[in-house]
């Protein structure tokens, strides 16, 4: 086990997309500037993932590294920002808020190695979106497909909630991963109401049209916006799969399944 906080990149973390060379963001110009001059999506989520530009969430993150839950005492936490993860060129692109602390900020991949993520890819492999019912850490050999998975914040924030500064510092990078990927997506799941607000200017950002007023978020809730090549994709709300959701039974494995299952559809990957 070591102090450190947070993996040096290109020291060999599974799925780590960044070396010793990639650019650091230091503040909000240089995210605007790295994300609009990466040369793809590769060079663009290596540059996520070693953003520095909000010291509050740069503090807690690697805070929570050094510190770690006692559950994870003896592993070694990633600790850096999480880059966009899953195909090059997805049908379905599902978007959530930020990396949770013991979750993503520990493994390196996003939706794994907590609570939330254990729902989210049970149900993603039930309906044929995920090669295994498991996600558990980077490398695991876990693979989504015909999906990618995105988050409107990169890094994991207290208390699950980044400020509307942080959002909007982080917006870039979102938005040139929706960009790079829209001519493939057909469908974009929304997991969570903050995630819904969150992701509608990084949409704009990327070129897709969207209607005015902002439809009110809710679970199961389909829209259809135009993507930048003029193209009809279905956008669709769902309760997040978080604890407090999963206890109380406000979101069932059903009910995520029936989400997905309408995106596969949507998106043409067709039935299973």
């Amino acid at each position: 086990m070591t102090n450190a906080p947070f993996v040096p990149p290109g020291t060999g973390w599974p799925e780590d997309p960044a070396t010793p060379d990639t650019p650091v963001a230091q503040d909000a110009p240089q995210v605007v500037a790295l994300a609009e001059k990466a040369p793809d999506l590769t060079g663009l989520c290596a540059r996520q993932s070693v953003c520095r530009a909000c010291d509050r969430l740069v503090e807690w993150r690697e805070r929570v590294a050094v510190e770690r839950r006692r559950a994870f005492a003896d592993e070694e936490y990633w600790g850096r920002p999480i880059a966009g993860w899953g195909e090059a060129e997805p049908r379905i692109l599902l978007i959530g808020l930020a990396p949770a602390a013991h979750g993503g900020n520990r493994t390196g991949r996003i939706f794994t190695g907590d609570r939330s993520g254990d729902w989210l890819f049970a149900s993603l492999y039930r309906v044929g979106l995920a090669a295994k019912p498991t996600s558990v850490h980077a490398g695991d050999g876990q693979r989504l497909i015909g999906a990618r998975m995105v988050a409107t914040v990169r890094c994991a924030p207290p208390d699950n909630k980044p400020t509307p500064a942080e959002r909007l510092t982080c917006q870039p990078w979102l938005a040139r991963e929706i960009e790079m990927v829209a001519p493939s997506v057909r469908a974009v799941v929304m997991l969570g109401g903050y995630a819904w607000q969150g992701a509608w200017p990084a949409l704009r950002q990327a070129g897709y049209v969207l209607p005015r007023p902002r439809p009110s978020f809710g679970h199961g809730v389909e829209i259809e916006i135009t993507s930048p090549a003029g193209g009809p994709v279905a956008m669709i709300g769902t309760y997040h799969p978080s604890q407090q959701n999963t206890f109380t039974g406000r979101v069932t494995e059903a009910m995520l399944d029936t989400v997905f299952a309408r995106a596969r559809e949507l998106s043409g990957l067709g039935g299973r």
